[in-house]
C-alpha cells in the first residue's frame, strides 16, 4: 500500500483502530532487492553485522544508475521511459493522490516540490522555500507535511540530549526515491549527476534511504532511533556534523556519509561528542562511501 492509499483507507474508517490493525510501510524497492541479495538485517555497524552482510553482499559499480533510476518497481518490471515514467507519476500524485489535500494549482505545488528536491539533505527551512515558491510560510508547512505522509519525503530529527547544549534542533529532510528528485531538478542522465554539484546530497539521500529501507522491510520501526547531529559541542571553530546516529539498546552509532574512494578517518572526528552523553554508549562508527572493500582504522 503507497503512503496515499493508507492516507484514503484510514480517512474512510468511522471507528479507532487502535491496537487493533497494524500499519505497515511499503517503501520503494531497495538495492538489496533490486540485486537479488538474500540479506534482510536492518543496519546497524557492529562488526558480526557487517561481517554478515559482507557475505551477502559485494560491490555495486552501477550505483549511480540505481541511484538516477530511483526505486520505484515500474521503472524496473516493464520497459518504461525514464522521463515518460516520473512525468506521468507527478501528474497522477498531484490530480490523483493530494488534490483534496492542498489548495493550490499543478504548477505552484510542482514548483514547491522541485524546490524541496534541490534541498534534499539539507536542514529544513520553511521560510528560504517559502520565497523561492512564492507562497506564505504556514503554507509551505502544511505542503511539507503533504508530502511527508504521503511518503514523498522524509524528515530527520536532530538529536536532543541536555549534554549536547549547543546543538542544532532543526531537522533535515530527504526525498525518499532519488530517481523523482533527480526527474524533478533535472538531472537526466546517471553521467551529468555523478558529475554535478549535487552528486553528494544525491548520494547521502540515497543512503538514508537505503538504510530507511533496511528497517522497514525488516519490520522495524525506525522513527525514533536514527537521527542527525550538527552543532559547537566539539572544541573546533565552525560547527561539526554527524551525518546520521543510530542508537539501539542505549548504544549510539555514528554514521558519516561521504562520495568518495578515499576515506579518511579524521571524517568521524566528531564523533567524541558522543561520549559527553550520560547513559548512553558511543558505539563503532562507520564511513559509508565508495570504496570498493571493508578498511578498518582506529577508534577515533
Amino acid at each position: 500500500m503507497s503512503g496515499s492509499g493508507k492516507l484514503e483507507f484510514m480517512k474512510g474508517m468511522s471507528e479507532s483502530l487502535a491496537g487493533r490493525v497494524s500499519v505497515m510501510e511499503l517503501a520503494g524497492l531497495s538495492m538489496r532487492e533490486i540485486k537479488g541479495v538474500n540479506f534482510n538485517r536492518h543496519f546497524i555497524p557492529t562488526e558480526n553485522y557487517l561481517e554478515e552482510r559482507e557475505k551477502c553482499i559485494k560491490s555495486y559499480f552501477d550505483i549511480w544508475n540505481i541511484i538516477h533510476k530511483g526505486s520505484y518497481p515500474e521503472v524496473y518490471d516493464v520497459e518504461r521511459e525514464w522521463q515518460d515514467f516520473y512525468s506521468s507519476y507527478v501528474a497522477t500524485y498531484l490530480e490523483r493522490d493530494i488534490n483534496e489535500l492542498i489548495a493550490a494549482d499543478s504548477l505552484t505545488f510542482t514548483k514547491f516540490m522541485t524546490s524541496v528536491a534541490a534541498r534534499s539533505g539539507e536542514m529544513l527551512n520553511y521560510a528560504s522555500m517559502a520565497g523561492e515558491v512564492g507562497v506564505s510560510e504556514p503554507t509551505i508547512k502544511n505542503w511539507i507535511s503533504v508530502l511527508e505522509r504521503t511518503g514523498i519525503i522524509y524528515i530527520l530529527q536532530a538529536y536532543s540530549a541536555s549534554a549536547l547544549n549547543r546543538a542544532i534542533r532543526a531537522p533535515k529532510i530527504y526525498f525518499r526515491d532519488t530517481g523523482l528528485a533527480c526527474y524533478l531538478t533535472r538531472w537526466l542522465t546517471p553521467e551529468a549527476l555523478k558529475n554535478s554539484a549535487v552528486a553528494g546530497s544525491m548520494f547521502e539521500t540515497f543512503v538514508v534511504s537505503e538504510i530507511l529501507k533496511t528497517y522497514s522491510n525488516e519490520g522495524k520501526d525506525y522513527k525514533f532511533c536514527i537521527f542527525y547531529y550538527r552543532g559547537k559541542d566539539k572544541r573546533a571553530s565552525g560547527e561539526n556534523e554527524i551525518d546520521l546516529i543510530i542508537e539501539e539498546n542505549g548504544i549510539l552509532y555514528p554514521v558519516e556519509i561521504k562520495m568518495t574512494g578515499n576515506p579518511k578517518a579524521a571524517m568521524g572526528g566528531t564523533n567524541q561528542v558522543l561520549d559527553k552523553i550520560p547513559d548512553k554508549k558511543r558505539g563503532m562508527g562507520v564511513i559509508l562511501c565508495l570504496i570498493e572493500k571493508k578498511y578498518i582504522s582506529a577508534r577515533i
